[in-house]
Parts: structure tokens; sequence; C-alpha cells
């Protein structure tokens, strides 16, 4: 049995990435953001401020930031950058490219 290495390699750092649970809540949050991060003064279509997502962990900024910086390393987010805030959004692709690859893997 050969497996190619690149998609491994990526599906290992997906699993990885959602192997924490707080990383796991923030993907699942950002699935209703209108619900979850509510008040938010610029669109939604932007993504949910950082500081929003930071607010609602109750984690420390450095802590919500390493999570928000892996899950954006493997593709699960995107993050955009406006003004002086970062927003960040799930990649619905990417998150079912991932769940595709890990029902193929099995």
């Amino acid at each position: 049995m050969t497996m190619d290495d690149a998609p491994m390699a990526a599906l290992d750092e997906g699993l990885r990435a959602l192997a924490n649970p707080v990383r796991r809540r923030i993907l699942q949050a950002l699935k209703t953001p209108e619900r979850d991060f509510p008040g938010q003064a610029h669109p939604y279509e932007f993504g949910v401020c950082a500081s929003k997502i930071e607010a609602a962990c109750g984690l420390s900024q450095s802590t919500v930031s390493a999570h928000l910086a892996l899950l954006t390393q493997t593709g699960l987010l995107s993050a955009q950058k406006i003004g002086q805030w970062v927003f960040y959004k799930r990649d619905e692709a990417a998150i079912a490219r991932f769940v595709a690859a890990l029902g193929q893997s099995l």
C-alpha cells in the first residue's frame, strides 16, 4: 500500500487542528456568526473580527491568536485584514475537501 505524502500530510494537519476543543468550538461558532457573535459593526460577509472571537472564547488574546493562526494555516479558516482589524471566516470548500479526504482515507 502506497499513499501520496502530500494529501496525507494535509489530512494530518487538519486532524491536529481539530484535535483541540477550542478550535472545534471556534469553527462551530463561525458556522452561524450572526447568532454566535452578535453586534458586530462590520458586515458578517467579511467574517468575524478577531476581538469578537477572543471575547467569546474567554481566553487570552495570544492563545486565541495561536488557535486562529493554526486554523488559517491548515486552510479551514480564511483571514482578511481590513484596516486595523482581522476578520476570520470558515472556508467551506476547504472543510468539504477535508471531510471528503477523511472519508476516503478511512
